[in-house]
């Protein structure tokens, strides 16, 4: 059974496994043992708060295999972006050139630099190790977040981004820096990105454009990748569609990758969540189920086929699914179905 609790210190060796199988492009988790130790850290922190108000926290979560107590998977929630360092994106518009006298009329597309997402809550650091990819962990390792701010509305923000990775190659090249590189920096792609990940983003400020670009002065190689995923990283942006995120134009300053935004209360497993009272007893056949308890510093959450009550508003579990929830009976779980 694979279940989520928060991260620990003793994860440090398994979240820098994580941090290497997930490669280039990956700014939140750099392989750098001081900065994956403190983001463990600050983890820790926020966990432990009893302030239920927005604050600039992190929220880091691991999957862990329960037969071989192996860390395989890990996804976090920052609460707030923006407000200690800018967070930038390029946003997508258009702008109109027309002549009257030559009856000349083109509209063409541009890319905007700003920091239109300061304040929002940005979901981020989700990888599953390749030997876990399959079943039903993708969709727990990216739901069950919901369910966490669902229970614990008053930590977060009104406005849920997630930035998706954006379309680069084996080697970490990326054709859409590629021509902010010829351009106006001097240093390839993971340098960029290892950069970011490191927390030095002042270079940003310093050198890119501050004047909106004209999409059609790109190569043809750049403005293909423009709002367009890396191919792993599909799935994960399919599921955060089918929760109601969408793009509304912004995407990724070094790779163009789309990020898709939804209001907290309108994401589908925080509207359709429900909380239910515990019967401890034998399992019966029933539904799949995201289950998870109500606390914050013991927080777990799995999949499990539930028999559910409606009427009496109570889920039947196991002693040891109960156990694994750290619930009792009579005590409250939150649960959303599986599909």
């Amino acid at each position: 059974m694979m279940v989520i609790r928060p991260i620990r210190q003793s994860d440090y060796l398994a979240l820098l496994s994580i941090a290497e199988e997930s490669g280039h492009g990956f700014t939140s988790l750099p392989v750098n043992e001081a900065l994956l130790k403190a983001k463990i850290s600050r983890s820790e922190r926020a966990f432990k708060s009893s302030n239920e108000t927005l604050e600039n926290d992190c929220y880091l979560f691991v999957m862990v295999d329960t037969e071989t107590d192996e860390v395989v998977g890990t996804s976090g929630i920052e609460s707030t972006v923006g407000l200690r360092d800018p967070f930038y994106h390029y946003h997508q518009g258009k702008v109109t050139h027309y002549s009257n006298e030559l009856n000349v009329y083109n509209t063409v597309d541009i890319l905007t630099l700003g920091n239109d997402y300061t304040g929002a809550t940005e979901i981020c650091t989700l990888f599953l190790s390749k030997k876990a990819r399959h079943g039903t962990n993708g969709r727990l390792l990216s739901r069950f977040r919901f369910l966490f701010m669902g229970q614990n509305k008053n930590r977060f923000s009104d406005t849920v981004v997630a930035e998706m990775r954006g379309v680069s190659d084996e080697f970490g090249q990326s054709p859409f820096w590629a021509w902010l590189q010829e351009h106006f920096f001097s240093m390839p792609f993971p340098d960029a990105v290892h950069r970011v990940g490191m927390g030095q983003k002042s270079f940003i400020a310093e050198l890119m454009p501050k004047y909106p670009i004209y999409a059609s002065l790109l190569s043809a190689e750049a403005q293909a990748v423009i709002g367009q995923v890396h191919e792993q990283t599909k799935p994960a942006l399919a599921l955060l569609e089918q929760e109601g995120f969408c793009n509304r134009g912004y995407v990724d300053i070094f790779d163009a990758g789309p990020t898709v935004e939804a209001k907290l209360d309108d994401i589908l497993t925080v509207k359709n969540r429900q909380e239910y009272s515990v019967c401890i007893g034998e399992l019966e056949g029933g539904k799949e189920y995201i289950i998870s308890n109500l606390e914050v510093a013991d927080y777990r959450a799995t999949v499990a086929t539930l028999s559910v009550n409606v009427e009496k508003s109570a889920v039947m579990l196991n002693t040891e699914l109960a156990s694994i929830l750290k619930v009792s009976e009579g005590g409250k779980v939150s649960i959303i179905a599986l599909r």
